[in-house]
């Protein structure tokens, strides 16, 4: 039998493994990668700050006085003196009505109070003549009565004829409809040639005041409780009026150049909507605020000496939406807080319950993270991190 080949195999092997043993035992000294560190996170320390509280809230605009244009005679409307959506004073004459038979009523009671005048003396003559005969008892007393009565009719006559007069002196006056307020008044609801009657119910124009102007605001009766809440512990403080300034931001976003001052709050909160009306007041001597605008007004509702701020990428959500916020305690480990949020402020958060001073709250490196792990933490740059959020990477050339 031939042994030749496989004894030439097992040789082959056996050199084979005397070559790999010298070069086994050299990388067998060196030394084997030690165990990694602990992560880096970056934390941000609580520190208590001071800080105004706003609210934005919406609301529309409307008038700060509206008095609707309205005749108090009837006639004919033979001349409109106003330019549709001008400015007019108060007092201003706005149409003219035909005063023809007003003119002719209030000529009609001045003549007869001049009748009434004229006769008035001869019977007051004739009662002062009777009132000293009847001393001497040259008249009767019953003569001397009727002289004093018809003196006294004279009189009522006389009395009755100047209200006439002046009853046709207003009406007369009503024929010129001037205007009630100083405001811009719109479009006229009549022309030259219209009958209008006395109180009717469409005006004949309406004129509003829009400087200043309301902004008509609503806030939720659960966000006034929290507010009436923060002002009772002393979370909140008020200027030495107690009265909140306000700023508008318009329709397309701008902020409106003038403060405004919060004038009064409905004390009666809609059921429907389970919100109450705050009335703001704002100059307007341009009149940018129209009527009817919608505009959302940042209220400031007061000042709170110990804030503690958080920023939002600092703050994580569990399954059940309750945020909470990772914090490395002097130890270097990990903890999960629950926290209690109470609003945005640019882009942190306000912590009303949760943390305290000096909590090291981790806002880059929680996803690497678990509570209870060991860390090392660094101070959070938010500089650096802006600037590493907005730059772009370049882009490749293509070839």
């Amino acid at each position: 039998m031939n042994v030749r080949p496989h004894i030439k195999l097992i040789l082959a092997a056996a050199a084979l493994l005397a070559a790999a043993i010298p070069a086994g035992c050299q990388n067998s000294g060196a030394k084997a990668p030690g165990p990694a560190g602990p992560p880096e996170v970056a934390v941000v320390e609580m520190k208590p700050e001071r800080v105004a509280i706003t609210t934005e809230l919406p609301g529309r605009t409307s008038a700060y006085l509206v008095a609707e244009v309205r005749p108090q005679v009837s006639g004919i409307i033979q001349n409109r003196l106003f330019k549709e959506g001008s400015d007019v004073k108060a007092g201003e004459v706005l149409y003219q009505i035909d005063p023809a038979t007003y003119q002719a009523a209030y000529d009609s009671a001045r003549a007869a109070l001049a009748r009434a005048e004229a006769n008035i003396t001869a019977i007051r003559v004739r009662a002062e003549r009777y009132r000293e005969l009847v001393e001497i008892k040259a008249v009767s007393r019953q003569e001397y009565d009727d002289a004093a009565a018809a003196l006294k009719q004279a009189e009522a006559e006389i009395a009755a004829g100047k209200a006439a007069v002046e009853a046709a002196r207003i009406n007369l006056g009503y024929t010129r409809v001037t205007a009630p307020i100083a405001g811009r008044i719109g479009k006229s609801s009549v022309t030259v040639g219209a009958l209008v009657t006395a109180n009717q119910p469409l005006p004949l124009a309406t004129i509003q005041q829009i400087d200043p102007v309301y902004v008509d605001v609503t806030q939720s009766s659960a966000a006034l409780l929290r507010l009436q809440q923060s002002m009772a512990r002393g979370a909140l403080r008020r200027d030495s009026a107690n009265r909140a300034r306000v700023r508008l931001i318009l329709e397309d976003g701008t902020p409106y150049p003038l403060e405004g001052t919060l004038q009064f709050q409905d004390i009666t909160v809609d059921p429907t909507t389970g919100s109450t009306i705050l009335r703001v007041v704002f100059p307007n001597p341009k009149r940018i605020l129209l009527p009817g605008m919608f505009a959302r007004a940042v209220l400031e509702e007061g000042v709170n000496e110990q804030a503690l701020l958080v920023p939002q990428q600092g703050v994580s959500r569990d399954v059940k939406g309750n945020p909470f916020a990772l914090v490395v305690d002097p130890d270097g480990r990990v903890q999960q807080r629950v926290i209690a949020l109470d609003r945005t402020l640019g882009d942190r958060w306000l912590v009303s319950d949760g943390l305290a001073p000096g909590d090291r709250v981790i806002v880059e490196g929680v996803q690497k993270v678990r509570p209870g792990t060991a860390v090392k933490a660094v101070p959070y740059d938010a500089a650096k991190a802006g600037q590493a959020n907005t730059a772009a990477p370049p882009a490749a050339a293509e070839k």
